[in-house]
């Protein structure tokens, strides 16, 4: 297989020891304690540190070469955007010199206040219409203005790229290729064609990645985190992923998130035929996201499964799958 080797700056940020991360807070005037504690990300490296007589804080460094200062610099100023309007989301701290984005030797970093807390719980309605309220104030305070450094979700960077990453870096096993080659070449067809065929829809400024485990709750005060993948797109986006369960559960869910979105922000119902075309480009990016991370040594430890037969058999499948879910009816209200 063809795998790329990483370069210095991504091998540098493969080997992100305890001095460094410890070193990084302290030149910004603070006074850690030594401990520190490795948070639940791989795109980038997030920590909680400790500090002498004063609350923890997280550490965030950014991996080389995906975003640029600009881009990272946009979605700071969208999270303030957010909180100024008292949306419960978590801005990264201003540092001494006014600056939220800082540099330590060749890393990048930004700081902030830690709070804990679990996943909601979906199958509690007045979570699901708690996080519709939150959803809609967000996209609310999104199509004020549209982003200018940051890209929108659409089928050439979630679909296109990431099939030619695949294809072109000897990723599949030869039993495989052909198969995935073939139905991933039908699912980018039939996304083009449900995106060409949904007009009047408006892209906005998103959460972008708005999984359960970027909310966190405690005693039911809910915190939504990790704007790192924010980008402008369909506000459905933003709302697809809390929805499980067979059609009828979803429908329910998603009449219970629309309740409370509704009372912030106009939900076009249009954009609930692209729930599937969503979910399908996802499928399709995620794979080639493991592949494009591989050298990162922390890939292969989170996830030992990736890069098997076995693996690559099972996406294929659930590819597949995600064809005749394309031509299903979309997901429709129950009339008021």
């Amino acid at each position: 297989m063809n795998h790329e080797t990483s370069d210095p700056e991504q091998q540098a940020f493969a080997e992100l020891g305890p001095e460094v991360i410890l070193d990084a807070v302290d030149s910004l005037g603070f006074m850690t304690s030594g401990r520190f504690l490795a948070l639940n990300s791989y795109e980038n490296r997030v920590y909680q540190v400790g500090l002498e007589e004063a609350a923890p804080l997280v550490v965030k460094f950014y991996r080389p070469g995906r975003w640029s200062n600009e881009a990272i610099l946009e979605e700071h100023a969208f999270s303030f955007e957010l909180a100024d309007e008292e949306i419960p989301v978590i801005p990264p701290l201003i540092g001494p010199n006014g600056d939220s984005l800082h540099q330590y030797g060749s890393y990048r970093f930004a700081l902030y206040p830690s709070h804990g807390g679990h996943a909601p719980e979906l199958d509690k309605p007045e979570h699901l219409e708690q996080l519709g309220q939150f959803i809609g104030r967000i996209h609310a305070v999104g199509q004020r203005s549209p982003f200018i450094h940051r890209p929108a979700l659409d089928i050439e960077d979630f679909g296109h790229l990431p099939r030619k990453f695949l294809l072109s870096h000897g990723w599949l096993p030869d039993h495989v290729r052909h198969n995935y080659e073939a139905v991933s070449e039908q699912l980018l067809d039939r996304i083009d064609s449900i995106l060409s065929q949904t007009s009047g829809i408006e892209s906005i400024r998103l959460h972008g990645d708005l999984h359960p485990g970027n909310i966190l709750t405690r005693d039911d005060v809910f915190h939504i985190v990790d704007l790192d993948d924010c980008r402008s797109g369909p506000a459905v986006q933003d709302i697809w992923m809390l929805l499980s369960g067979d059609r009828s559960e979803r429908t329910l869910a998603l009449m219970t998130v629309l309740e409370g979105y509704e009372q912030f922000r106009d939900f076009n119902s249009v954009e609930l035929n692209l729930i599937e075309a969503l979910r399908s480009l996802r499928l399709i990016h995620y794979a080639a996201w493991l592949a494009q991370r591989w050298q990162d040594p922390a890939f292969p430890k989170a996830f030992p499964w990736f890069n098997t037969t076995s693996f690559w058999e099972e996406y294929v499948q659930q590819l597949r799958e995600q064809l005749p879910a394309m031509e299903e009816d979309p997901l429709r209200l129950f009339p008021v």
